[in-house]
């Protein structure tokens, strides 16, 4: 028990680290690009930073939900995907922890200032100052379309996660595949080892 919650506080502050650098990248990444661009622009960026947010919110439920046997009989047939698709389902708390916690989180927490610099774009469009009526108007109606959006897309994730996981997963999957043999990057490196150790 006490080597399993090692591992998991181990695990935790490790998350923490990771989320912590990747929220100040990407907080400075789209502050610094939404400054130098149009407020139409700036509206589809985080429009996109929101979508971010539900694809990933989907991906760490239907790795929760997905079970190992079907990519077991593709891994048989060297179906491209299939092994990594098991690595993830032996590895759904952490897989679900990255992308839920981890990218879900810094999408939501960067589309909320990405939405404040957008307004404030709107504000000067119209010739009003910090603090003006018009202001506050556009920030509560922005703000309360990007919730809307967040909310409701990550409803229809959850939906889609429970119903389609396998198909999900394998697809994401097949991917990280491709990814990993045409840019020689591990994406999956530390849940193979964890995987391996646990067999």
């Amino acid at each position: 028990m006490d080597n399993k919650f090692r591992k998991s506080l181990k695990f935790s502050i490790s998350i923490a680290v990771i989320t912590f650098v990747l929220a100040a990248i990407f907080s400075i990444i789209s502050s610094s690009v939404l400054t130098e661009v149009v407020w139409g622009i700036g509206l589809i960026i985080v429009l996109l930073i929101v979508f971010t947010g539900v694809v990933f919110d989907m991906l760490g439920i239907a790795a929760t939900a997905a079970s190992e046997p079907p990519f077991h009989a593709m891994a048989a047939e060297k179906i491209p995907g299939a092994k990594e698709a098991i690595i993830i389902v032996r590895n759904a708390d952490r897989f679900a922890s990255f992308c839920n916690d981890v990218i879900g989180d810094i999408s939501g927490i960067v589309s909320g200032t990405a939405t404040a610099v957008v307004v404030i774009q709107l504000a000067n469009v119209f010739g009003h100052s910090d603090g003006s009526t018009v202001q506050i108007t556009l920030s509560v109606v922005l703000t309360s379309i990007v919730a809307a959006l967040t909310v409701g897309g990550k409803a229809v994730g959850k939906f889609l996660a429970i119903h389609s996981s396998t198909k999900i997963i394998f697809m994401t999957a097949r991917v990280i595949a491709w990814i990993e043999s045409n840019f020689k990057i591990n994406i999956l490196s530390a849940s193979t080892k964890s995987t391996r150790k646990s067999r």
